[in-house]
């Protein structure tokens, strides 16, 4: 789990919670693989001559090109690792309440937009990402930097679907919240009417009174 659940709402719950698509590493994959098979081929491929004895000799360009190999697998297995180490400071959170974008080894940044502020879900995938489930996710949503875009997302449709039943699911609440609120405003309102009621016929408050405060609470 990439988001700690001490960063959650009191009744928040994670639904979605991912590092990239393992997708985001095939270009420094592939970099890596394709410097050892070269450095293979320059090790190996017998890059120089036989001597009078019989034994094998490096021309000088041919020691060249071995330890330029050698360094070139250096620099690729460094490169690679370090988008390693970036792919697993990426991570994508879908919550009952917000989307959470973060980032970053040392300096942090991250996005969070909440459910009730995103207008629109859209996906990108092209040929080769369908055929391995990847893909890109992009919200739009009111305010400021109103549109996001989240690059190597496993099965990106799936987590457009997702985030829209999450959206319809926190309107359905709110709108329950609200109904019950209201439900209880008006059943006090009743309550304090029936009170003034039976105040006004003990003759406890004039007819003036009771008209003035059935007012204030209706209002």
């Amino acid at each position: 789990m990439t988001l700690s659940k001490k960063h959650l709402y009191n009744d928040e719950e994670i639904v979605i919670d991912m590092h990239p698509h393992w997708w985001y590493l095939v270009p420094r994959g592939f970099s890596l693989v394709a410097s050892m098979v070269l450095a293979g081929f320059l090790l190996f491929g017998h890059v120089g001559r036989y001597g009078t004895t019989g034994h094998f000799h490096y021309h000088w360009w041919g020691t060249g090109l071995r330890y330029g190999s050698a360094l070139l697998v250096a620099v690729a297995l460094v490169v690679f690792l370090g988008r390693l180490i970036q792919w697993n400071s990426i991570s994508f959170v879908v919550t009952t309440e917000r989307c959470i974008h973060r980032s970053g080894v040392f300096a942090k940044k991250g996005v969070e937009i909440p459910l009730d502020r995103i207008n629109t879900v859209f996906f990108n995938q092209g040929v080769l990402e369908r055929l391995v489930g990847a893909g890109d996710v992009g919200i739009e949503s009111a305010g400021q930097n109103s549109r996001q875009e989240f690059a190597d997302i496993y099965h990106p449709l799936r987590v457009q679907n997702v985030i829209y039943q999450q959206m319809e699911a926190y309107e359905n609440r709110k709108n329950d919240k609200l109904g019950d609120a209201v439900g209880g405003s008006r059943s006090s309102v009743a309550d304090e009417l029936a009170k003034l009621e039976s105040l006004r016929q003990a003759g406890t408050i004039t007819e003036a009174e009771f008209e003035d405060q059935k007012a204030k609470l209706l209002s």
